[in-house]
Parts: C-alpha cells; sequence; structure tokens
C-alpha cells in the first residue's frame, strides 16, 4: 500500500529525495516482491538526473532470475522511453537477453520494449522479426505481439516487393496450427487484415474460425463472428463456407453474437435465401437494444441494394419495425434507410412515400417530421399520383408543433409550384394557415401565397425559393449581419460563394470532414473580402476587375529557413495575381526593396504585367510583394513559374536595433508555384445534388472512363481526384468505407465564369490494386462538361 501511495502522490523534485533513499534501499532488498515495488515506483517519479544514478540496477533487474522483478523492469523501462529514450536506449542488450526468458510475462515485456526501441529503424525491425518467426518464442502473448509487428512488416514490405510471394506469410499460417487459442485468434484475424489478401490465403485462417464459431466459449465465438463480418464486406464468397454455422448462432444467448452472426449473414446470403433470413430477423429484432438494431438495419439496406428484385419484402419489414417503439437514434436509422432506396431504386418510391406518411401520423420525433415533409416535398410532386400525400402533408398543420407546421407549409407550397393541377387546393389550404397561431407559419404562408399567385415572371422566384441554394449559410448569415440598411437593396449575388479561405498569413491547417448531409463544411470567416478589398487599393490591380477565387497560402520555403515565404494565387477572369507573403526570422536583418523575381518561361499563356515590390521587411513582422500576370480572357490557363526572392539585406545592431546604412544585394531560391486547373473552380456545395443533376439535364453531359494505375486503396484514389478537380464534395460521399471495392463520389462547384459544374465518380479496384474510375460531368456550357 505504501509503494502505491507514493506512486500516485508523485512527489515533487523538492520532495522526492525524502523517499529516493528508502525506494533505493529497497531495490538491492533480498525480498523480490520489494525489489519489483520499489523499481516501479522510482521509475514513476524519478527524473533524468536521478535514473542515470539507478540504471545499473535496473539493468540488473532486467535479467534478474526472479520474473516478477524482471518484469517490473521492462514494464518501468516501456513508461520511461516516453520521457528518457537515450538512457533506455542502452539497455538494449540486456532486453535482448530477457526476450530468451523462460517466462511468459517477462519474454511479452522484453519484446515489447524491444520493437519500441527499435520502432523507427524498420531494417531493425525486419530483423527482429526475422530472427524471431524461426520459433525461440515460447509465450502466448509474446507470440501474439510479434505476429502483430509481422503483420505490420508485411504491410511495409507490400509494396517493395516484385513477386506475388509476402515475407512471413508462412508463419502466419504456421501460427494457426497453435496450441494456445490467443495465438491462432490472432494470426487468423492477422491474415484477414493484410491488404489484397487473395482467396487461397484467406481459406486456412477462414477455416479456423468456423471452428471457433462452434466453440463453447463466448469470447471465442464472439472473436470469430466479428471477424468474419469485417472479411463479408471485401470477401462476402470467401466467408459463404460458414453460413451454416453462423445461421445457428442466431439464437445465441449472447445478443452481441446474434446481431453480428445476422448482418455477417444479410452480406454473405444470395437472392434466394433473403426471405428465409428476414423470418429470423422478425423474431430476433424484439429482443436486441436500439444499437444492435441500428447495426442490423444498415445491413438491410445494403441487401437491398445489393438484390434490388427484393425491395418490397425488404421496404415492409422497414415500415413494420418503425411503427414499433424505439428511440430517435434507432428510427432515425430506419428512415434513413428507406430515403436511401427511395432515392436509388425506382421502383420502391410509390410504396416507400407512404410507409412515410403512415409514420409521420404519430411520429413524436419533431427532427424526422420535418425531414420527411422535406423529403415528401422534392419526390412528391414526381410521383404518378401527387393528390394522395396531400391529406397526410396538410394533417400535419393541425396536429403538430409549430416547426412541424412550418415545414407542411412548405412542402404544400412545393406540390403547388410543381404540379399545376393541383395548384388551387393548395391555395385554399395555405389561405387557412395565414391564421396559425405561430409567426413563422403565417409568414411562410403569406410567402409562398404570394409567390405561386403571381403573374409570369416568377420562374427567378420559384428557383430562389425551392431550387438547391448554391451558396454556403455561414457566408449568407455572415453577409445579412453585415448589410446596412439603405436605399440599396441587398443583393445575394454579392455573397462570396467561397466555401474556405485560409486567412493572409495563416498557414493551412487540416480541415474537419462534413458535419452534415448535403451541405459544406462549417468553415473560419470567408477572406475574399479582405484580400479583393486589398487588391482593388493597389493602382496597378484595380482594373482588373471581380476577384473570382483566391486560394489557400502554399508554402514555397521548409519550416525553420532564414526566409519564411507561401503565396496566395488571385483569380481573375483575365489576370492572375500572385501574393508573396514574406517573413524575415534573423533578428540580425533588415530586408529592404523586397522582391519575386517571377520566370514564367514554363507558362506559355501567361505574361507578366505588373509587380509590386515590399520596401521594408523588418524582423518577424510579414510584409507582402505581389506579382501579376495577363491571361486569356476566360481560359483556365495552367504553368509552372520559378521563383527568386530578391532583395537588399542590412545588418541590424542588436543593441540599438538600428539597421546599417550600407546594405547588400542578395538572393533567396523558392520552390517552384504551379496554375493548375482547380484553381479556376470553386468549392461551392449543393443541399440536394440528385435534384441539381437532373435539373441540369443530359444535354451538356460528358461521361469517360480512366485507369488510375496502382493505389494503396480507394481512399488514396477519391482525395487524389478531388484535389485534381478542386470541387465540393456533397453528401458526404468524400468517406469511403474501409476495404470497400467500390464507390461513389458527388462532387460541385463553380468554374470561372459563374458556371455551375456537377460531377458523380465511380472508383472500382479492377485487379489486385488497379483503379479504374467513371467520370460524369454536367454544367451550364457545354464547353466547360
Amino acid at each position: 500500500m505504501v509503494y502505491v501511495i507514493i506512486k500516485e502522490l508523485s512527489p515533487s523534485a523538492d520532495e522526492v529525495i525524502i523517499v529516493t533513499s528508502s525506494l533505493m534501499k529497497d531495490m538491492t532488498s533480498k525480498t523480490d516482491m520489494y525489489r519489483a515495488n520499489a523499481i516501479r515506483v522510482l521509475c514513476q517519479i524519478t527524473d533524468g538526473t536521478l535514473l542515470t544514478q539507478i540504471e545499473r540496477y535496473l539493468k540488473q533487474a532486467i535479467v534478474d532470475k526472479n520474473p516478477v522483478v524482471a518484469s517490473a523492469a521492462l514494464v518501468s523501462g516501456i513508461h520511461l522511453l516516453q520521457t528518457n529514450p537515450e538512457i533506455v536506449k542502452r539497455w538494449s542488450n540486456e532486453v535482448q537477453e530477457a526476450v530468451q526468458s523462460r517466462a511468459a510475462l517477462v519474454q511479452f515485456h522484453a519484446l515489447a520494449l524491444l520493437h519500441q526501441i527499435r520502432q523507427n529503424d524498420r531494417l531493425a525491425v525486419n530483423k527482429l522479426v526475422s530472427s524471431l518467426t524461426r520459433g525461440s518464442v515460447r509465450s502466448p502473448l509474446a507470440q501474439c505481439l510479434l505476429i502483430r509487428y509481422t503483420s505490420q512488416v508485411i504491410r511495409e514490405s507490400a509494396s517493395n516487393t516484385q513477386t506475388g510471394d509476402r515475407p512471413f506469410y508462412d508463419f502466419l499460417e504456421g501460427c494457426l496450427r497453435h496450441k494456445a487459442e490467443m495465438v491462432i485468434f490472432e494470426a487468423a484475424r492477422a491474415i484477414t487484415e493484410l491488404n489484397g489478401v487473395t482467396s487461397r490465403e484467406l481459406t486456412p485462417a477462414i477455416t479456423v474460425l468456423q471452428l471457433f464459431l462452434s466453440s463453447t466459449k463466448p469470447v471465442l465465438r464472439f472473436a470469430a463472428i466479428r471477424t468474419l463480418n469485417k472479411v463479408a464486406m471485401t470477401h462476402p464468397i470467401a466467408v459463404t463456407n460458414c453460413n451454416i454455422d453462423m445461421e445457428s448462432l442466431i439464437s445465441d444467448q449472447n445478443r452481441s453474437i446474434a446481431t453480428l452472426a445476422i448482418t455477417t449473414l444479410l452480406k454473405t446470403g444470395n437472392e434466394s435465401s433473403v426471405d428465409r433470413l428476414m423470418k429470423q430477423i422478425t423474431t430476433f429484432m424484439s429482443d436486441i437494444a436500439d444499437e444492435f438494431k441500428i447495426v442490423v438495419i444498415e445491413a438491410i439496406r445494403s441487401l437491398c441494394l445489393k438484390f434490388p428484385l427484393k425491395h418490397r419484402s425488404l421496404m415492409n419489414f422497414l415500415s413494420n419495425i418503425l411503427r414499433e417503439e424505439g428511440g430517435f437514434e434507432y428510427k432515425k436509422a430506419i428512415v434513413d434507410s428507406i430515403v436511401i432506396l427511395i432515392r436509388d431504386i425506382p421502383e420502391a418510391k410509390e410504396s416507400g412515400l407512404l410507409h412515410l406518411c403512415e409514420f409521420i401520423e404519430d411520429c413524436e420525433f419533431t427532427y424526422l417530421s420535418t425531414q420527411i415533409l422535406h423529403f415528401l416535398g422534392i419526390e412528391g410532386p414526381k410521383t404518378s399520383d401527387p393528390s394522395k400525400y396531400i391529406r397526410y402533408i396538410y394533417n400535419r398543420v393541425h396536429l403538430e408543433n409549430a416547426t412541424v407546421r412550418a415545414g407542411a407549409v412548405s412542402t404544400l407550397a412545393k406540390f403547388g409550384a410543381l404540379v399545376d393541377s393541383l395548384k388551387p387546393r393548395i391555395f385554399v389550404l395555405l389561405r387557412r394557415c395565414l391564421f396559425d397561431t405561430d409567426d413563422e407559419v403565417r409568414d411562410r404562408a403569406t410567402l409562398y401565397l404570394n409567390t405561386l399567385g403571381a403573374d409570369g415572371a416568377v420562374e427567378d422566384m420559384k428557383e430562389f425559393l425551392f431550387g438547391s441554394l448554391d451558396i454556403p449559410l455561414v457566408n449568407l448569415e455572415r453577409s445579412l449581419k453585415n448589410y446596412e440598411p439603405s436605399e440599396e437593396s441587398f443583393d445575394i449575388n454579392s455573397v462570396p460563394k467561397e466555401v474556405k479561405i485560409q486567412p493572409l498569413a495563416e498557414k493551412k491547417a487540416p480541415g474537419k470532414k462534413p458535419t452534415g448531409l448535403g451541405g459544406p463544411p462549417p468553415g473560419p470567416p470567408s477572406t475574399i473580402d479582405a484580400y479583393e478589398k486589398l487588391l482593388s487599393s493597389i493602382p496597378e490591380f484595380a482594373n482588373f476587375g471581380k476577384l473570382f477565387k483566391s486560394s489557400a497560402p502554399v508554402e514555397l520555403t521548409e519550416a525553420e529557413t532564414e526566409y519564411a515565404v507561401n503565396v496566395v494565387k488571385h483569380i481573375f477572369d483575365g489576370h492572375v495575381v500572385f501574393q508573396y507573403n514574406c517573413t524575415n526570422t534573423i533578428p540580425e536583418q533588415l530586408l529592404e526593396n523586397v522582391t519575386v523575381i517571377v520566370d514564367a518561361s514554363d507558362a506559355e499563356e501567361f505574361a507578366e504585367v505588373a509587380s509590386k515590390p515590399l520596401r521594408s521587411l523588418p524582423y518577424d513582422s510579414p510584409g507582402q510583394t505581389f506579382v501579376a500576370f495577363e491571361k486569356p480572357e476566360g481560359v483556365p490557363a495552367v504553368g509552372k513559374f520559378s521563383n527568386m526572392l530578391r532583395f537588399i539585406v542590412k545588418e541590424v545592431d542588436p543593441s540599438t536595433g538600428e539597421a546599417d546604412d550600407d546594405g547588400v544585394e542578395d538572393e533567396y531560391q523558392l520552390e517552384e508555384l504551379e496554375v493548375v486547373a482547380a484553381d479556376y473552380m470553386l468549392k461551392v456545395g449543393v443541399s440536394n445534388f440528385r435534384n441539381a443533376w437532373e435539373s441540369m439535364g443530359p444535354d451538356c453531359e460528358r461521361v469517360d472512363e480512366y485507369d488510375l494505375g496502382p493505389r494503396e486503396n480507394l481512399a488514396e484514389a477519391v482525395n487524389a481526384v478531388i484535389n485534381l478537380l478542386g470541387m465540393q464534395p456533397c453528401e458526404g460521399t468524400e468517406v469511403v468505407p474501409s476495404n470497400s471495392r467500390s464507390h461513389t463520389c458527388l462532387l460541385s462547384g463553380l468554374y470561372i465564369g459563374n458556371v455551375k459544374v456537377l460531377v458523380r465518380l465511380q472508383f472500382g479496384i479492377d485487379g489486385p490494386k488497379d483503379v479504374a474510375m467513371k467520370l460524369a460531368v454536367r454544367s451550364e456550357d457545354e464547353a466547360v462538361s
């Protein structure tokens, strides 16, 4: 208890001397338990200075005959490696000796420490794995650790091997015949997680996992079914041999095992087994918690997309469980699944919409009601008989809270705008809404009545009210806040369309994933107004017209160099302006007359027309110098530019801060800069990609196929194409599920000249790692497509 208290209190440097002498005395005690605990506590509270004094005792403890003492020293070494790596690395010989220990825990801890010591040296890790895979590891725990390190070596060497043979695969396969179950499972899991694993390599691992499915131990059954569930995502055929064993697990007492069994069967089953599986799931659903139900729902959705002809029975199942009791996340998962099935399977639209209409009759969740009403407004008018949905929508006006009532009014207006035959009936219903108790409901009803009742010239207003908004809401909100009421009305065309631009001198930070479907990610305040104001204040650039886009800063120097320079590319219709942001990092120097000499010999379509030097650049005070180029108007000219920073350097007296009168002309080579096609594209999201795609029509559509060559995975290919095009991913489609072999990505943007562009990318893995891509583009201009 005393050791635990000292360890938890962690005395400060001033107090540690009080207990250190006692603990050092315990380290040499004849009682092994005292020695082990004293080592653990000392290493927890000591600093680097004291550690050198006790290093000799720790080295002796590592090779001690008592396994408790040896393990204590090794575990302490693992902790100390984070704070004092140079000291721990000197223990390599002793740790190497401990790896050969007969004690299971000592060998396990020694292997973990030895790997951490060598982890930054790939060759050393390779040698370690090579020597230990020959059979010198007896401890099952250490064997599991060795399997993980072997898998790491296989992953890292996969890209370097020219032949099809994997290094160390025979070792992993041999571990499948080990006496310890934990080693067998670890080896099986490692084989299933190999990159580009083949059916031949998978077979022995699947056979072992199939045996575990019938084990009497729940933990083994769970581990096996969870691993098979992951394998089924990429190799469903390889798992079909286990279907009979998995069906017996549906009635397993452990609900986690039963849920995984069901979802795996849904991935591996064929079309003929769907009805039988659905009957089993119906009895099974009432016995599991909502979190497991959501997993089953997602598996059913994937199954329905895989076998569209079975949509009727699967849709009926989803509608039945939608009426049962459940929490918000569970109900949301069902509604999202029905919405996706309606969008992707045209035959399911009519029945799916009716199921959703019946659900909102007694839906207790405001969010879901408004989501369904919005979806009805989009899809309902396109059905064969739109009038049958009006009753369900209008009921919400009388029976729901103000938020849902407002959503219902908007949905009714969409039916009136898109279905001329329903317009008179919609007018009657909207007039009744004028007497609602809520301001928002009354305002919406008034707005829509005036919009729909106007003559002829309302197409633009309809597009504004019911079309997709191609302006980021965060920018619209900011512009409205900054708008000062005057005789001049608010102009929505003045709202910046750029999703996210870095501040002037800010370095590019890693972005976050989009937080909502269809909408652009929230970003920091846009600085396009600041850029435009800055450029228009410079006489040389004042007549270039309206700024179309400003890029994120591109670094032209490495970190921690004498001078830090990054560049922002400002794109105009007929010009490109490079803004070089410079920082002097040397306190003893003052730079004057700072310019960037740009060589555009590799950019034939560009001609330099103006430059603005920076008069003075003191220490740690950022400044800007500009160079402007002319290019063909409206043409996405590309090219590569060489950059040389030229300046006069003057020495600064550190004591007075005054610079010398005389200076020396000097130059500093910068990295090359490229203007690429993505610089002419603004990231502009659309709220509903499908609607926007259909509204453009197929006239300006172009389709082509490309071979992207070998890639590590699909996610790498998707990110590369998104960066190349410079467009905004829509509806979260930039996220690729792990181990996926096909993926669809939706992109939108605004091309120079304010031309809307939509792109649909379809990726697939052809062969071991080759990625093929089909690109479909629609825009408002055929030439842009």
